[in-house]
């Protein structure tokens, strides 16, 4: 489950404890999270805090945020997924944050931000769906590669898409993503610096490492850490780049030897490597969390779920995505 959800209690639930309410609706949360998220008061009913013991009662409304686990019966959001669905009502699956200047979404893998070559939805159209009373249509503010999941944010007026634009040519905006990667890196932590140059291929566009003064090469800086690993086959990245360059981090984690599982433009194994069982051959890039300047007020300070082919590595490796890492 991905965004705010607002879920009526049923008549046959009449009096149950909201922790047991949860254990029957996502069996998948843990206690211990669930605990912080009351605490938090994250979780309300009807719009007030509530705790563990609190008895529901039909009718009632339980706000739950973003948490990372779906709910029972539900079909996880994806790129195939949401074929079919309305741009709408898959925007407000996506939905992790709003207010009367900015929306965040959680962008599912596979499902491209703008329109391209052999590209059928993207998130610019579907935005269409959500024009104002004054005919405003949402305004991306930045963007992710197709493959890449997590925080995107949509700016609702123009005067709030300047002022975030600005925030991000700028820098003034910190971006964090989770990576999951071949190898591990000499180093726990590091600066990546380099020049970057983009070329046409017959695949589409192309990034290599570029020599400093080479027509149409680009200074690109990213840091990263290592989270955890799995012996020797497997890393867990928290990556930040400092610049935006296409394929930035794609290429710069190449480029230190330990290349993103399933990139499928920059990830190149020797013929002893075997790709772990379970793990889909998918892109493991994730934009985890974004924290900005809002447009009048304060500072945006969003964290997204991992998607679920992510979801599912961390499970079979033994990744603990709910401590393990956090920085909100």
């Amino acid at each position: 489950m991905t965004g705010i959800q607002q879920i009526s209690v049923e008549p046959g639930e009449a009096g149950m404890r909201l922790d047991r309410w949860f254990k029957t609706h996502f069996p998948g949360l843990g206690f211990g999270h669930l605990q912080k998220l009351l605490r938090s008061g994250q979780i309300r009913v009807d719009g007030g805090r509530a705790k563990s013991d609190t008895r529901v009662e039909p009718g009632q409304v339980i706000r739950i945020p973003p948490i990372g686990v779906d709910r029972k019966g539900d079909v996880p959001l994806t790129g195939k997924s949401i074929r079919g669905q309305d741009d709408g009502e898959v925007l407000a699956k996506m939905l992790l944050h709003e207010d009367d200047k900015v929306f965040v979404f959680n962008k599912p893998s596979g499902l491209a931000v703008q329109g391209g070559s052999g590209v059928s939805r993207h998130v610019d159209d579907m935005l269409e769906a959500w024009r104002n009373k004054k005919g405003e249509k949402p305004r991306l503010v930045h963007r992710l590669d197709r493959d890449t999941s997590g925080v995107l944010v949509v700016a609702r007026t123009r005067l709030a898409a300047m002022k975030l634009a600005e925030a991000f040519r700028g820098r003034d905006a910190k971006k964090t993503y989770w990576a999951l990667v071949k190898g591990v890196p000499k180093k726990r932590e590091d600066k990546i610096s380099t020049w970057l140059v983009k070329e046409q291929t017959p695949d589409g566009d192309r990034v290599r490492v570029a020599k400093h003064g080479e027509p149409g090469a680009d200074h690109a800086v990213s840091f990263y850490r290592v989270l955890e690993q799995a012996g020797q086959t497997l890393s867990w990245l928290e990556m930040e780049p400092h610049t935006g360059r296409t394929h930035q981090l794609r290429v710069h984690a190449a480029h230190i030897g330990c290349p993103i599982i399933g990139d499928p433009k920059y990830f190149e194994a020797d013929t002893n490597w075997d790709f772990p069982g379970g793990v889909q051959n998918r892109l493991h890039l994730h934009a985890r969390r974004i924290v900005i300047p809002h447009p009048d007020r304060g500072v945006i300070d969003v964290t997204a779920p991992l998607p679920p082919h992510m979801r599912q590595s961390w499970n079979l490796i033994g990744l603990d995505d709910a401590s393990a890492g956090e920085t909100s």
